[in-house]
């Protein structure tokens, strides 16, 4: 009568301890490296997560379909975004009709961005712009601060500038930008240079400030379009027979008797108040109220409430919006390279950590081979007295999944101290762009539960893993071949 594996299981882990010993080592430090590395990750993206759905991107996107997916200050292949200029959201209020109608929606705003050098204080620095709907921007992020001023109103010409620009740009002029202060915003193209000034109406910051977000100028969506050469959808004007002359006219007939008012060519002399009467009544002076309430967006933006998932969302929003040629996207994308290379980080460690793997079944497969080698004799006894290969498998099986387990328990463990000891230390965070991944200037990792599970499976599987190979190798072993060999 052969006994339960079991009763020789404990005997023979306690008989060949060093080499299990060994293999419990190993198996702990992969759990442990695994479950501290995936820790960082997933704090790093929980943290970028935060702080664009909150500030910036939202849950969800709203973009015109194109050969190359768009974040929301240009294109997320590198090579082309110099070279890339967004193009505008067809069918906007259609758009918004549709996403209006869907259950689970939060709040919805929309956004037309640009790029342009702002001079402030005499200091000229690239910025990237976001000319918003002032009525429902603000209350669809509240990782906006106000720190000074006021936030931008609806129909309001103006712009906000974040308070890390605000001191750096004391910490270099010696002065700090006072609220009304005049920005000139310049932008350059096919169309030649524009410039527009707005005044200064807030300064602001993120709550959890992301890679480039301190970058950003908050604007009228009004001069972000003239800046970018937008025309405004809905709004048309015919040229009247001075303002076409106006377009060919050379610099000096410009000042010259040819654009004088009828019957005042002879006496009447160019004055500021002439250009400013030509320009209103050719149609060139000032926004008319069409483009104040109408106008092209490049993005809708969504967010969603929180038991809403983006995902399910999406794929449900797509297949309404297709016919638009638009496409919703994720806040991923939306939020550019940042955020996308995160994932290729976590990617290249895991590869990595399978590499590991890989590396730690081969060794743990040569050192079982040992001690079945050692066992020989005992096995092939076994199968003498009546042992069936099933019995062998379990008994293998029962002693490796032991060693997983206790290793795994190991690494979680020391990983959980590790956690709490590096918390304790309060580690100040001294780059910016890190603090913007990790969400705060003091390094702080969180135990999550399910990557714990995670980790403890991933052990496991490791040790079945190296079971499979040194198994099917004691089951060949004749029984009277083993005991001639003993």
């Amino acid at each position: 009568m052969v006994v339960f594996p079991g009763a020789l299981v404990f005997r023979n882990l306690i008989r060949n301890k060093k080499n299990n010993a060994i293999i419990a080592l190993l198996i702990t430090v992969i759990t442990f490296l695994f479950f501290i590395g995936n820790s960082l990750i997933g704090k790093t993206n929980l943290g970028i997560r935060q702080a664009f759905i909150q500030s910036l991107t939202g849950d969800v996107v709203l973009e015109r379909k194109d050969d190359v997916t768009m974040n929301l200050f240009g294109a997320n292949t590198p090579v082309i975004d110099n070279y890339f200029t967004i193009p505008v959201l067809p069918a906007h209020d259609a758009l918004m009709e549709i996403v209006r109608a869907e259950e689970g929606i939060a709040g919805i705003t929309s956004q037309v961005s640009g790029n342009a050098y702002l001079d402030l204080l005499e200091q000229r620095e690239p910025v990237l712009l976001c000319g918003v709907d002032a009525s429902t921007y603000f209350s669809l992020f509240p990782g906006i601060l106000l720190q000074e001023g006021e936030f931008l109103r609806p129909g309001e010409y103006g712009a906000m500038i974040t308070a890390e620009r605000a001191q750096r740009i004391l910490r270099q002029k010696g002065q700090y930008p006072e609220i009304g202060m005049p920005m000139l915003l310049t932008s350059g193209g096919t169309m030649g240079f524009k410039i527009r000034e707005v005044p200064l109406v807030g300064i602001f910051s993120y709550q959890n400030p992301g890679q480039f977000m301190n970058e950003i100028v908050i604007t009228d969506p009004q001069t972000v379009r003239a800046l970018n050469s937008i025309q405004v959808a809905g709004f048309s004007t015919e040229l009247t027979d001075d303002a076409a002359r106006l377009l060919t006219a050379d610099l000096d007939d410009l000042f010259g008797e040819a654009f004088a008012p009828a019957g005042e060519a002879d006496e009447a002399e160019f004055s500021e108040d002439m250009l400013h009467a030509f320009l209103a009544e050719t149609g060139g002076g000032g926004v008319t109220e069409s483009e104040i309430l109408g106008g092209d967006w490049n993005f809708i933006i969504i967010r969603l409430e929180k038991a809403k998932a983006a995902s399910a969302f999406i794929a449900s929003l797509n297949k309404k919006i297709e016919s638009y040629g638009a496409l919703a996207v994720d806040w991923r994308i939306a939020a550019g390279v940042s955020a996308i290379l995160l994932l290729l980080v976590q990617a290249l460690f895991n590869t990595g950590m399978f590499l590991v793997c890989v590396a730690g079944i081969i060794t743990t497969i040569n050192i079982m081979m040992i001690s079945v080698f050692r066992r020989t004799r005992e096995i092939g006894t076994l199968r003498a007295i009546g042992a069936s290969d099933s019995y062998i498998r379990l008994l293998i099986l029962q002693e490796n999944v032991i060693i997983a387990v206790i290793a795994g328990a190991a690494g979680i463990f020391g990983g959980y101290i590790f956690i709490r000891w590096l918390n304790a230390l309060s580690l100040q965070i001294p780059n910016d762009l890190i603090i913007s991944l990790l969400g705060g200037p003091i390094l702080y990792l969180e135990f999550l539960p399910p990557l714990a599970v995670l980790s403890f499976v991933l052990a496991v599987v490791l040790g079945l893993t190296a079971s499979i190979y040194p198994v099917y190798t004691t089951v060949r072993i004749e029984p009277m071949a083993a005991l001639r060999q003993g």
